[in-house]
């Protein structure tokens, strides 16, 4: 059974960094999309970042140039990186894949088969 786990959420200030994993066990992920999800309290989940097989990015515009998803098959992992981080950014942040090859951030979300249990981000000063 596929599990999703994320991980490297927490405390940071206003324009820290924080870099959040996904990993992936009993299933390979390198030939699905893989997508960053993110649901602060209050609001609907929203797609945050997603990436195909083939290595093609997609993002918001919220987080365009602060924000990078990166896949690492070999390690089932995937990854994203987020510089510059904003309060508005504070939200439960969740990884999830997708029933295809191909994502972008228009892609709906009942195309993601799996999903991770999500990790806190929280940015304050």
């Amino acid at each position: 059974q596929l599990q999703l786990v994320e991980s490297g959420g927490g405390l940071v200030q206003p324009g820290g960094s924080l870099r959040l994993s996904c990993t992936a066990s009993e299933f390979a992920i390198d030939n699905y999309a893989m997508g960053w999800f993110r649901q602060a309290p209050g609001t609907e989940r929203g797609v945050v970042s997603c990436i195909s097989r083939d290595g093609m990015t997609d993002y918001i515009d919220s987080v365009k140039g602060r924000f990078t998803i990166s896949r690492d098959n070999a390690k089932n992992m995937v990854y994203l990186q987020m510089n510059s981080l904003k309060p508005e950014d504070t939200a439960v942040y969740l990884c999830a894949l997708s029933r295809n090859s191909m994502a972008v951030v228009t892609t709906p979300m009942y195309l993601y088969d799996y999903w991770g249990q999500g990790t806190q981000v929280n940015v304050s000063s």
